[in-house]
């Protein structure tokens, strides 16, 4: 043994969370992850066609395509980079992001290589990419409420929302 290598192995704290029910069914949460995958190779491949090109602005976005479909990739199947190191980190931190940040995290970078390259090529890329992040983005608004709540909301029926009016009402009307 050298110097400063011992014997028995340290152990390994782990940051991991047990899973918190956040109301999203497992085939929700499933489909979601394979609409990444799916877009996140099409913008791959939409993005390896656009940059056989000659325009420059064109070949970035090209570019753009191929590195924002990976990170798709990296980020929902860690399994098909696993020949990196950087990305199980990677993968972790965004195991623990909402819908809501993985939406805008896969969506709003999706616009700039179609603002770059106007062509079917670049908006198929950045369609499959923003349809990820609305598979995301709809998990974020959660489970709709069920049929007599929403009848209830459709006549007017709602009793916390008129007494705060009239209190709201009242308070103001002695001012």
């Amino acid at each position: 043994m050298g110097q400063g290598q011992s014997s028995t192995p340290l152990p390994t704290v782990s940051n991991s969370k047990p899973p918190e029910d956040d109301g999203i069914t497992w085939w929700c949460k499933i489909g979601a992850r394979g609409v990444c995958i799916a877009g996140g190779l099409g913008a791959v491949f939409a993005g390896l066609f656009r940059c056989i090109t000659f325009t420059p602005l064109c070949l970035v976005a090209g570019i753009m395509l191929m590195i924002q479909g990976f990170l798709v990739i990296a980020l929902e199947a860690p399994c098909c980079c696993q020949f990196l190191d950087f990305i199980q980190p990677l993968a972790r931190f965004s195991e623990n992001r909402s819908p809501f940040q993985k939406a805008l995290i896969y969506a709003l970078p999706a616009i700039t290589p179609l603002a770059l390259c106007f062509s079917l090529t670049t908006g198929m890329g950045c369609i499959l990419l923003f349809a990820a992040g609305a598979m995301y983005g709809l998990m974020a608004l959660g489970r709709k409420a069920d049929r007599q709540t929403m009848m209830s909301r459709a006549r007017g029926d709602e009793m916390e929302m008129k007494e705060t009016l009239i209190a709201n009402e009242e308070s103001a009307s002695v001012q």
